[in-house]
């Protein structure tokens, strides 16, 4: 008899990637996670596609970029002929369950409460049906972090247990049956409720300083200094990095997650199992704090642990968050779209591949309804496993060599023993704007100071039309010049 296909995807909001005790901070208590770790393969070098909520969620669960797929900052929904990964399974016959934040609906924070095309209603859970479970009284509890030292918080009334409860009937339910369930965490996110006794966990625990905590941002981009402001005059020897209750959070969702493992030990063994996370936070490295228009590691850089091949590997190579809805396709027996940029890691937990790079990352801004954050900073990134390029368009931009300054405190943007590296990574990212239709693309990009060879700005530029290749049962697009069905998506345009 076959087995069945059965996925389950787990992740939380804004978890570094060392903030699990498996990536290297022993003072992290995550056992659940370290202990999927152990039973599975964990990726090095995982990276979010951007570091911001919505638009790592619009990657991760349509396979586009978030330039492709249209949700490219907070708030802003995906275009509408963007498929879900949870429409392709569905469509396929295959059960769905989204619980937990979702962030693509185009509404606030919470989401709107309705359940999308291609998941099962009955157990769609966001932020929204959360708030509305509770008395005016009880919401504006929830969203504040003072409550944590005003009383105990209960386990029963964070929305990480009530999406883990619902997870624990979805796998009882459906255990005879392929499916694929999304739990997805807001914690540990803020406004950071936990109960005890995660709570007072990490009461007197100091973050460890990264190098980078000196970073005053000399030489990097002046959006960046702008950003951190006042911070790069404080002492950065006199800081410590306490975040009692973000850490506790972040404990507290592996407990939750440690509930979800062991009913699926119980009643779906043969699950594949993911984790990951949206993005990082600074905590005060470079003298910043959050997350937005930067591809530091501390915010781009997320664990990913897949158990349900080899054990107790690691992958080296770095590896993206768009190669994650071509790899659940294929674990599941359904063929990968070739208009999806990304690559199935199956190879990587089943076989001992290592991934192939290069990575790349965005950003656009943080939310369309916030004026603050930076506004619009346009960003494309590309890392190959040791250097990283980051292309800042309204800025200056940056050039690391990760073996050499892990940290990424030496900008070598216009060092010139780099150079050639540094320009291959450059038309990289150049093809991979292009080819991923990027609508932000044009000359501006490949015309930086540092770019001595760079053709002339030219409004023709390339010259090439990129037509959107189709989706699968798609009639053929038309081509502009023909009226015919196009025989290929990207040629020299007529003029």
């Amino acid at each position: 008899m076959a087995k069945k296909r059965q996925v389950v995807f787990i992740m939380t909001d804004t978890t570094r990637w060392d903030m699990l005790g498996c990536y290297g901070n022993s003072a992290m208590k995550t056992p659940n996670l370290d202990a999927m770790a152990r039973r599975g393969v964990r990726y090095e070098r995982a990276y979010t596609c951007q570091p911001v909520c919505g638009p790592a969620r619009s990657a991760i669960f349509t396979g586009l970029y978030p330039h492709t797929n249209g949700s490219w900052t907070n708030s802003v929904s995906l275009y509408g002929d963007i498929k879900t990964l949870g429409q392709r399974l569905n469509d396929a016959g295959i059960s769905t369950g989204y619980i937990g934040k979702w962030h693509l609906d185009g509404g606030d924070y919470f989401g709107c409460g309705v359940c999308p095309d291609g998941w099962d209603p009955d157990y769609w859970y966001d932020m929204r049906c959360y708030l509305e479970e509770l008395s005016e009284e009880e919401r504006s509890a929830s969203r504040r972090t003072q409550l944590m030292e005003e009383r105990p918080v209960k386990e029963e009334f964070t929305f990480g247990h009530r999406c883990t409860n619902r997870a624990l009937d979805f796998l009882e339910w459906y255990a005879n049956e392929e499916f694929l369930l999304v739990l997805s965490y807001d914690e540990p996110h803020g406004p950071f409720l936990c109960p005890e006794p995660f709570a007072s966990m990490y009461k007197e625990y100091d973050f460890p300083k990264s190098s980078n905590v000196w970073d005053t941002l000399e030489g990097k981009p002046p959006h960046q200094k702008v950003w951190a402001g006042k911070e790069t005059q404080t002492d950065r020897d006199a800081l410590t990095i306490r975040a009692q209750y973000y850490l506790g959070c972040n404990s507290f969702v592996d407990y939750e997650i440690g509930r979800v493992l062991r009913q699926i030990e119980a009643y779906t063994p043969d699950a594949l199992v993911i984790f990951t996370s949206d993005h990082g936070d600074f905590l005060g490295s470079h003298c910043l704090n959050g997350k937005g228009p930067a591809a530091y590691d501390e915010i781009t850089r997320i664990p990913l642990i897949i158990q349900g091949g080899e054990e107790g590997a690691v992958r080296r190579s770095p590896v993206s968050h768009i190669d994650l809805t071509p790899t659940i396709l294929d674990y599941m027996g359904l063929p990968v779209p070739k208009t999806l940029p990304g690559k199935t890691l199956v190879p990587t937990f089943t076989q001992g591949e290592e991934p192939v790079g290069p990575v790349f990352m965005e950003f656009g801004r943080y939310e369309v309804d916030h004026d603050g954050f930076g506004g619009f900073q346009p960003m494309r990134a590309v890392f190959d496993g040791r250097y990283k390029l980051v292309v800042n368009l309204l800025s200056t931009d940056e050039f690391y060599d990760l073996e050499k300054d892990p940290a990424e405190n030496h900008n070598l943007i216009d060092a010139e023993e780099t150079r050639g590296v540094r320009n291959a990574l450059h038309d990289r990212l150049l093809d991979w704007m292009n080819d991923t239709r990027d609508p932000f693309r044009g000359y501006y990009w490949e015309r930086r100071p540092w770019r001595q060879d760079a053709r002339p700005a030219t409004w023709h530029y390339t010259g090439y039309t990129r037509q959107r290749e189709n989706e699968p049962g798609e009639k053929r697009q038309l081509d502009y010049d023909t009226g015919l069905p196009m025989v290929d998506a990207v040629r020299k345009k007529r003029v």
